[in-house]
């Protein structure tokens, strides 16, 4: 599976959960189920290498504004439902995290930036179609601590400094 096949799944499984995470990732299964065990692990490596790239804390002070807060758990889910965005909020948002405030035409905090399930949604297709755990992917690991200056998330000031356009549009 190249890179345009993964986020064709991710398009496809959005578009028809109508921007709901869970009800993507269910969908995400059933497709990845008509595949090959060896292209749901590509697709598991796409996965696992995205989330692994959106560990930064520039990224993490977007989801903290986004989510008027944002525990290690809830930036974890949070990554994960940021690649189910698809591509082009995906990779905006890594280019600069401020201009998530253009890329989501709507976002509410009480049901969306919590897409958990779509980080089991490979695990899940390849056990039911092998009967067995996923093997190791074969990536390199996450790093330990996040990349980039860290931030004091809980400085109101200071977000709303370095992010004014998601501040204006999701804390005021």
């Amino acid at each position: 599976m190249d890179e345009t096949e993964f986020w064709e799944l991710i398009d496809g499984s959005r578009e028809a959960a109508e921007g709901d995470a869970e009800e993507q990732a269910d969908l995400l299964v059933e497709r990845l189920l008509d595949c090959d065990p060896e292209l749901v692990l590509d697709f598991a490596r796409h996965f696992e290498s995205r989330y692994n790239r959106a560990y930064r804390w520039d990224l993490w002070g977007a989801a903290w504004v986004l989510l008027d807060g944002a525990s290690d758990d809830a930036f974890d889910f949070f990554r994960c439902w940021l690649i189910g965005q698809g591509r082009e909020v995906f990779e905006g948002a890594l280019h600069d995290p401020d201009s998530l405030a253009e890329l989501l035409e709507d976002f509410d905090e009480e049901i969306d930036g919590d897409g958990e399930e779509l980080g089991y949604a490979a695990d899940e297709a390849y056990e039911q179609l092998t009967g067995t755990v996923a093997p190791d992917l074969g990536i390199p690991p996450a790093p330990a601590e996040p990349e980039g200056t860290p931030l004091d998330l809980e400085d109101d000031r200071l977000l709303a400094e370095r992010y004014p356009r998601l501040w204006q549009r999701f804390r005021e």
